[in-house]
């Protein structure tokens, strides 16, 4: 009997997961929940590192002037490992932070931190002063690398915390003391990475979300989290591999090359983007900023393979490649994650480029960028699902308010089990309880799954907005603006945005007698919000804001209201 592309393909996981097999699973307990456990994980992320080595020749990475090859990036995070256990005393356990664009010297810091224990603490480059310093009292981190304008922003910082900065640029300008990463790590040229004994369900890495609760929170995971992930991409790709029909004619293989169009401070750039790479050998064109031309450029140059993104990016990769001169026939996958794709996209892209294999994932931090994937043929035909759950140590389960498991194509809570999912948030235990629970982490996303196990998005259940891929607490924006002395209320909601998905918007009433425009507002939250999370939309009255019966405002109404004007106004 003929079997279909998707019978092939979970026949090709049965048989890559059997026992002896390179993905072999076991069933095991950790903190007293039963999970799917792959058998061959590395022991810890040091260990995972020396698949660097397999391919010490090849190029790791390219940013502007700078080239590294996989072994040089390696020893330079040796040499980095050693400083910081010398020079900078990090023990077992220490929480070190990063706070800058991306660049090696980023990734190298990632290495050197976890190979020798350390907690990696990946920061969000566009925060201000003030969300860098709640950050940074969160996690306890003494030890941050930052590029010069983040150096800029930590500045007042140093004194009071303490601070040791080590800087990727001339940071002379700033008045800040650092030390440059190349001095930090001349003392130890040519060493060894140090040995020191991390075991997989140690602490790894810290990396803040923005939820529904205000202050941003900070995802604890394990290198088993970690490793799980990326062992399960593995899986998935080699498992995809038997799906592939040969070429009638023998083509030309290109080695494996990324442009890295995200920031890695997200786990999809940081995982799926650089950690990945590094078993497989690909390298990695860094992006300064995004700009659709500018990409295009490398990816003719430098042959890249593979680009990732928000959607934004390949919408406006695939709207410019139409007219572009620049030779794009190497671009074999392209992926997006942090937003939903609109499924009209789907097949443009795949129009447009030919022989590319298109995908989307569904992931969140607390799963380590885990979840759905959809992507090539699965995809073109289902552009509306994201996808089905990556094999095979994840699983998917649909609740309702009571927590009871819901059939399928009935709409509820989505909920995860992996051995990828965090251990929880840093320094919330009480967050923690309240989405992890016997091993589940309850997403706050409202979807279904269909008979053939694929999972469908419709709605949030999180008081968040997604913009561009960035999550954007409604209350930590609204937090800010009632700081003002003028406003009585507010309410924070998104609005649709053809480009970045959603934009910010806000609703705010004056306090009586007051008067204020919404620049001079706009203004005011400059220093207390990244400016990502800053209202575009911002209507200012002085009538109370509607409310339910509870109490609580109308945000539903005014979302929807509020929309319908945006619309209409474009429309005009």
């Amino acid at each position: 009997m003929t079997q279909n592309p998707l019978q092939q393909f979970e026949a090709a996981v049965d048989a890559l997961t059997a026992e002896g097999q390179p993905f072999a699973v076991e069933t095991t307990t950790i903190h007293g929940s039963e999970y799917r456990n792959f058998t061959g994980l590395p022991p810890n992320m040091g260990a995972y590192y020396q698949f660097m080595l397999g391919h010490a020749e090849k190029p790791f990475a390219v940013y502007r002037e700078e080239r590294y090859t996989f072994g040089q990036a390696y020893q330079h995070s040796a040499e980095l490992a050693r400083a910081l256990l010398d020079d900078y005393n990090i023990q077992k356990g220490d929480r070190v932070a990063i706070l800058m664009r991306n660049t090696p010297q980023w990734m190298m810091a990632y290495i050197a931190i976890t190979s020798i224990g350390g907690v990696v603490v990946p920061m969000n480059a566009w925060w201000t002063t003030e969300e860098v310093d709640y950050g940074l009292r969160d996690c306890g981190a003494r030890v941050v690398f930052a590029d010069e304008r983040r150096v800029g922003v930590l500045g007042p910082l140093v004194d009071e915390l303490s601070l040791r900065i080590i800087s990727v640029d001339d940071c002379s300008a700033t008045g800040v003391p650092n030390t440059p990463f190349s001095e930090a790590i001349a003392p130890f040229a040519g060493r060894e990475m140090p040995a020191v004994e991390v075991a997989l369900d140690d602490h790894a890495s810290i990396m803040y979300t923005s939820g529904s609760t205000g202050h941003p929170k900070g995802v604890l995971s394990s290198h088993r989290g970690i490793l799980s992930a990326l062992m399960s991409w593995m899986l998935m790709g080699t498992a995809s591999k038997t799906l592939e029909s040969p070429p009638a004619e023998p083509q030309e293989s290109l080695p494996p090359s990324g442009l890295l169009t995200i920031p890695l401070f997200h786990c999809t750039a940081s995982h799926s983007g650089f950690l990945l790479s590094l078993i497989v050998g690909r390298k990695l064109v860094i992006m300064h900023k995004w700009d659709v031309q500018e990409a295009m450029r490398l990816i003719e140059a430098e042959k890249v393979t593979w680009v990732t993104g928000v959607p934004t990016m390949t919408a406006e990769l695939q709207a410019a490649a139409a007219d572009s001169p620049y030779d794009l026939s190497s671009l074999k996958e392209l992926f997006s994650g942090g937003a939903a794709r609109p499924p009209d996209q789907v097949k443009k892209i795949a129009g447009t480029f030919k022989g590319s294999s298109v995908g989307s994932g569904y992931g969140l931090t607390e799963t380590n960028a885990l979840g759905a994937v959809n992507s090539g043929a699965f995809y073109l035909n289902n552009p509306h699902s994201t996808g089905r759950a990556v094999p095979a140590v994840t699983e998917f389960k649909i609740i309702d308010e009571t927590g009871k498991s819901l059939p399928t194509g009935e709409r509820g809570e989505v909920c995860i089990k992996s051995t990828a999912n965090a251990l929880g948030y840093w320094n919330k235990a009480e967050a923690t309880a309240e989405v992890f629970v016997d091993g589940w982490f309850h997403t706050g996303d409202v979807g279904y799954l269909d008979e053939e196990g694929y999972l469908y998005i419709v709605d949030r259940i999180k008081d968040i907005i997604i913009r561009g891929g960035e999550n954007i607490s409604c209350l930590e924006v609204e937090a800010a603006i009632y700081s003002h002395d003028d406003v009585e209320e507010a309410a924070v909601f998104g609005l649709p945005d053809e480009r970045l998905g959603e934009i910010v918007g806000a609703v705010v009433t004056l306090r009586e007698g007051a008067s204020m425009e919404a620049e001079a507002l706009r203004e005011y939250l400059v220093p207390h919000l990244a400016a990502f999370k800053i209202p575009q939309h911002i209507w200012l009255q002085h009538e109370p804001l509607p409310r339910i019966a509870t109490g609580k405002i109308f945000k539903r109404q005014l979302k929807a209201d509020y929309s319908a004007q945006i619309s209409g106004e474009n429309a005009a």
